[in-house]
């Protein structure tokens, strides 16, 4: 991977609906030479695909919350995995280190339906323990800064 692909990808990380047009006239290359850097990367793997960022406040989800959940000793992953497809609020999930063993993102339509899922999640669930905090906004960070390989934060 060289300078013009993580110029590309960082394009497509801020906007990933740009042409390949637009992206080749940032990267001083034809849309042809551009579009088949782009099919190489996503064929290495390295573009897994293309997302759309919602905004949740507008389809009537405004409760955004970030919950650490522990399972019940015993309880089995792959089951805990499988069932979380079955809660649509679950709009992210992490299996994580630490002393939780799950971080999930949910969108709700507001407490009393955060509450409904946080009660299916225990009885239904296998989980234990829940600590949730909720989100106040996004920070938006920019598309290169992943492709950098310097270390800043020190």
């Amino acid at each position: 991977m060289d300078a013009i692909d993580r110029r590309l990808i960082a394009l497509l990380l801020d906007d990933a609906r740009l042409t390949y047009q637009e992206l080749g006239r940032a990267v001083r290359l034809s849309a042809n030479t551009t579009a088949d850097r782009v099919r190489r990367l996503r064929r290495q793997g390295i573009i897994s695909g293309y997302h759309a960022h919602l905004d949740y406040d507008a389809i009537g989800r405004p409760l955004i919350l970030i919950s650490d959940v522990r399972l019940r000793e015993g309880y089995d992953n792959k089951r805990f995995h499988e069932s979380l497809a079955g809660i649509p609020q679950i709009v992210e999930a992490f299996r994580v280190t630490g002393e939780y063993d799950y971080q999930l993102r949910l969108a709700c339509t507001g407490t009393t339906e955060f509450e409904r899922v946080l009660d299916a999640l225990k009885t239904e669930h296998g989980v234990r323990e829940v600590r949730s905090r909720l989100l106040l906004h996004d920070i938006p960070m920019p598309g290169d800064r992943i492709l950098d390989n310097r270390q800043r934060a020190r």
